[in-house]
This record gives C-alpha cells, structure tokens and sequence, in this order.
C-alpha cells in the first residue's frame, strides 16, 4: 500500500524515534512510503535546500497518490494539519496518532469525519499496532 506519513519537521522533532520505528515498520511491511525520509535526523538538512513551492507541489502529488496517510501528531505542525485536511478532502483514510497525556488540537480530536481516525498511544509498541491495525482496516474497506 502507498501510504504517506506525517510529521513535524520544523515546529519540532521530540518524537524523532517514533517517527522512525513507525516508518521502518511500514517500510518492512512491504508498504512504498514517500516521505519515509522525514522520520531521519538529516530531513533539516535535506529540507533546507529545497524551495517551498517545490515542497508544496511534491507533497501535495504525494497525497492525492496515497491509499492512506498516517500522521503522528503529537508535535504540533501547520504543515501536518494541513496535509491532514487535504488528504480528507480527497476521501482519504487518516490516521492521527499521538502521546497520551498530550494535548492536542480540537480541530483533530472533534473531527467527526468517519474517514478520520484519532488514537492515543502509550508505549512505541502501542503506536505500531495503531498504524497496523489502521491499515488492515483500510485494506479489508477497500476490497470488493
């Protein structure tokens, strides 16, 4: 499955070591993951030297060619919101994942959007089978 992955990168990279388990998981699932590449500590450097409307342009293909796109946001991020709400609008399944114990934008945690599923994890091990159980929902939903 073509899934996009979300994250901070510039509003901060606290949750650096989930994003990576939870890109590495999917990678070794046999999912194509885009932007497997944010989950790395050299994404600033990679991201600095490419222009916005060149990131825009990318991520935005990369979305609308997604089956589904998986966002840890525990961080805050503009620019996770923002794929979030475009891959919705595109009839998209969304997975928002976060920290227990953290607070959260109510424009996420009050979507009522069926297509949008809202989890809390505790452990990294409880956030892999979130993304797990996610994607075999949205498999078994998109079968005939």
């Amino acid at each position: 499955m073509n899934v996009y992955f979300a994250c901070a990168i510039t509003g901060g990279r606290q949750q650096e070591n989930i994003y990576q388990l939870i890109v590495d998981s999917l990678l070794s699932d046999g999912h194509t993951v885009p932007t497997a590449y944010l989950s790395r500590p050299e994404v600033m450097d990679l991201e600095a030297i490419v222009q916005p409307r060149e990131v825009f342009t990318r991520d935005i293909a990369w979305i609308e060619a997604c089956q589904a796109l998986i966002a840890e946001v525990t961080t805050p991020s503009h620019g996770v919101g923002y794929e979030i709400a475009y891959a919705l609008s595109l009839g998209k399944p969304v997975l928002c994942c976060y920290r227990q114990e953290t607070l959260v934008s109510k424009m996420i945690t009050g979507n009522t959007d069926p297509r949008l599923h809202v989890c809390v994890y505790q452990t990294s091990a409880d956030a892999l089978l979130l993304v797990q159980n996610f994607l075999e929902e949205v498999k078994r939903s998109s079968q005939p």
